[in-house]
């Protein structure tokens, strides 16, 4: 007998949401430290491997990712690189610089539909925040002139950053916590420890394997029910599972829903036919960054991005509650809720 695993949690509006649930024996407890970061709640479970040394070694790591990449904190190295765009190159912390080149490797493979650079578009909207507003037509399209990644200029010998353009601003939140779960692991490996669930606000590294090899079981949200109702159950053994969707984070503005997936081609909320796309990796960061572009980009356009890099996989949920996805995928999926139907 399976059931949900959940750590009771309030939604804090930045960096992401919790579509995943792991799904433990009803005999095994939660070991599971959480703590607020990221801008989300982060959870780590050693499963009786770890020692308070260890949890606050790793939850350390986060709050240093957290101090250098995030785009809210002031005075942070992506604040500084924000505030001097079109003035001056800003010295940034090596890993930045690392976690950057990433974020223009996958603006060039998707065309700019993922793009570091769209912080603008996403200050306008707000969507997550307090006050979510609907920019104007004008406002959106002087904003979408600010948003290109070919604008970031990477010095790594000075270890510099610099934005061409006044107004422009980088968001680091579609790649940045696949990173701090990458790191996370590494750091899980530097410990001798086996097996691992690192719950980024929904960003899951299901790192090495269950005590005795089995893989890990982990339930797929249903975007169209509440929170914790899993339309389908992965199993992996250490693997990223990332998904960007609709129902991640949105706001409700007369009357209409919109999600925080934003266009940069027309500058509105993404809307072609999906509800979620959720990308089975071997590196977080990949998982991360492949999910929202391959959800901006659509089914077709997605997909091939996938197939197109090593070691990546990938579900696409459609909005008539049909499921395609890669082969990989569908091999490691058991389907639970019959108001889905799958096809490769």
């Amino acid at each position: 007998m399976y059931e949900p695993y959940k750590i009771p949690m309030k939604r804090i509006a930045a960096w992401g949401f919790f579509p995943f649930c792991l799904l433990l024996a009803c005999t095994e407890p939660p070991q599971a430290q959480a703590e607020l970061v990221l801008g989300t709640i982060c959870s780590i479970n050693l499963y009786g491997h770890g020692s308070p040394h260890i949890y606050e070694t790793l939850f350390s790591r986060l709050r240093e990712i957290e101090r250098t990449m995030s785009a809210t904190l002031e005075d942070t190295p992506v604040d500084r690189i924000n505030k001097n765009a079109g003035i001056r190159p800003v010295p940034v912390p090596m890993d930045l610089i690392d976690v950057l080149e990433q974020a223009l490797r996958y603006g060039a493979l998707s065309e700019g539909a993922f793009d570091p650079t769209i912080g603008p578009l996403v200050q306008r909207w707000a969507i997550g925040s307090e006050h979510p507003r609907i920019p104007g037509a004008l406002e959106i399209e002087e904003t979408l002139s600010l948003i290109n990644w070919q604008d970031v200029v990477i010095d790594r010998k000075e270890a510099t950053v610099f934005l061409r353009r006044s107004g422009m601003a980088l968001d680091l939140g579609a790649i940045a916590k696949g990173y701090a779960a990458d790191e996370v692991g590494a750091l899980l490996k530097k410990a001798g420890i086996q097996g691992a669930i690192i719950d980024l606000g929904g960003n899951i590294f299901a790192y090495g394997t269950k005590q005795g090899g089995a893989p890990w079981r982990i339930g797929i949200q249903n975007p169209l029910s509440s929170r914790g109702a899993y339309l389908g159950i992965l199993e992996v053994r250490h693997k990223s599972i990332v998904t960007s969707g609709v129902y991640e984070r949105y706001a409700e503005i007369d009357g209409k829903r919109y999600h925080h997936i934003l266009s940069t081609q027309d500058g509105y909320p993404v809307s072609n036919g999906l509800l979620s796309v959720t990308i089975i990796a071997d590196r977080s960061m990949d998982a991360d960054a492949l999910s929202t572009a391959a959800f901006a980009l659509g089914y077709e356009k997605g997909r091939a991005l996938v197939e197109s890099q090593d070691h990546a996989e990938a579900l696409f949920i459609f909005e008539d509650k049909h499921i395609r996805g890669t082969p990989g995928a569908l091999a490691s999926l058991t389907l639970q809720d019959p108001q889905f139907s799958l096809s490769p």
